[in-house]
């Protein structure tokens, strides 16, 4: 595959993501119930692998296939949504908003020392033009209205966030490469964090709801797209994982950032916009020559 289409693979994972961020930040202030959403999304997510990839089921069963990745990525998708929302109560959206996108650090760490990615003085640029952007992007003054900020919450649920996220793009990174195998090991996957998620619920003795199945729904739609493309990605560029990662997370925030300025009235300063200028910029840096 080519660069091109890597790129169109990356952007459309941006766009769903962005879009799923958007849909739980409103559906919080109408109170949506985001368990149930999560719950319908994986079994949205199941159902639309299964009809548009047709994996090969057999092919899951051959030796040597990853299946370590795709368990953990079962337990661990529908864990992190659930640290995720504790986050966001104890230590609000601001700390957890950020924290999610540090996630970003260990990310670029495995890519020179475990994915063997060469480290040039341009990727190094990229990096640091990265963490520059995800500084001032991050920092909005009473943005989100994180709680009291004192308590052990404060730090302890968001760096759950910020492991938990980090983990789950490596091993997703991971699972690109099994190749004709990883529509199978994401339905896998899909399918195990829903039942967890349907035994979470019924431990907590929820209150079904029409409306909250519904937007999980869309948010199936949305949050299966996001892993496909994102998936399809790391396979276009199984050179370049820096380059993933790191636009991934950059074009995350600044279309959240821009999004937040015009549908959320978030304001935005100046040292906002020069995030929005320094992730373009680094990017661009982690581009292949």
């Amino acid at each position: 595959m080519s660069v091109q289409t890597g790129l169109v693979f990356l952007g459309v994972s941006v766009v769903c993501s962005v879009a799923v961020g958007a849909l739980l930040k409103a559906g919080r202030a109408r109170g949506l119930d985001v368990r149930q959403a999560i719950f319908m999304n994986y079994v949205v997510a199941s159902s639309l692998c299964a009809w548009l990839l047709r994996p090969d089921i057999p092919r899951l069963f051959e030796p040597g296939q990853p299946w370590g990745i795709f368990l953990a990525l079962g337990v661990l998708l529908p864990s992190v949504f659930l640290l995720l929302a504790r986050s966001l109560h104890e230590a609000g959206l601001a700390r957890t908003d950020a924290a999610q996108r540090l996630s970003l650090i260990i990310q670029i760490i495995t890519t020179f020392v475990w994915f063997g990615e060469p480290l040039t003085a341009r990727k190094l640029l990229g990096v640091g033009l990265a963490l520059g952007a995800m500084a001032c992007l991050l920092t909005r003054s009473g943005r989100g209205g994180a709680r009291k900020g004192h308590g052990a919450g404060s730090w302890i649920w968001p760096l759950t966030v910020l492991l938990g996220y980090g983990v789950i793009d490596i091993l997703f990174k991971q699972m690109a490469k099994a190749g004709a195998a990883f529509p199978g090991g994401l339905l896998a996957a899909f399918a195990l964090a829903g039942v967890l998620m349907l035994g979470y619920l019924a431990v907590v003795r929820v209150r079904w709801g029409a409306g909250h199945l519904l937007a999980g729904v869309l948010l199936g739609g949305l949050n299966f797209a996001n892993i496909y493309t994102y998936i399809r990605a790391h396979q276009s560029l199984p050179g370049n994982p820096a380059l993933v990662f790191s636009s991934m997370n950059m074009g995350v925030i600044v279309g959240g950032t821009l999004l937040g300025a015009w549908a959320f009235r978030e304001p935005l300063g100046r040292l906002n916009w020069l995030g929005v200028a320094l992730a373009l910029g680094a990017i661009g840096a982690m581009m292949p020559a």
